[in-house]
């Protein structure tokens, strides 16, 4: 596997240019950003980057496997570099926050369709929803009646 950003850019075909070098970078370095995010971050490490060529840039990555797309109900699109394995995430109502969470059975498609009508079904997304360990401690020190049923 290639060491360097680079190199990965070059190992999927795509060539390298700066612009695409930094939206990479700000993907690895802040999984789950938002594109607008992913453009702060781009213009801190190489100056001047449209909105439009993040988003090209973006949609590259994602045509070739380098990134993942995950689109939550209710937020903009958010954008990871971990691909190729079957993982899904948690999502906090209060805060937003979005992390990582391994598949408990292992395998893709993790859920059976009652019905496939015919398909191949070969993947299924999850997302958690519920409220980080952060904003329940906060809740529950604003209203000592609410209780979370996280676990530390």
């Amino acid at each position: 596997m290639p060491t360097d950003l680079a190199e990965l850019l070059g190992s999927h075909g795509v060539q390298v240019t700066a612009q695409r070098l930094a939206v990479l970078r700000a993907v690895t370095e802040s999984p789950h950003s938002t594109a607008d995010a992913v453009a702060e971050a781009v213009r801190g490490l190489i100056g001047t980057i449209s909105r439009q060529g993040v988003y090209d840039v973006l949609a590259v990555l994602g045509e070739v496997g380098l990134i993942r797309r995950i689109a939550p109900i209710g937020s903009a699109a958010r954008y990871e570099t971990r691909v190729g394995d079957n993982h899904h995430h948690i999502i906090c109502r209060s805060c937003g926050e979005i992390i990582d969470v391994d598949c408990a059975v292992g395998f893709t498609p993790c859920l059976t369709a009652s019905d496939n009508m015919g398909y191949d079904i070969d993947e299924a997304e999850v997302a958690y929803w519920g409220r980080c360990p952060k904003c329940c401690a906060a809740d529950a020190a604003a209203h000592q009646d609410l209780q979370c049923s996280t676990v530390q």
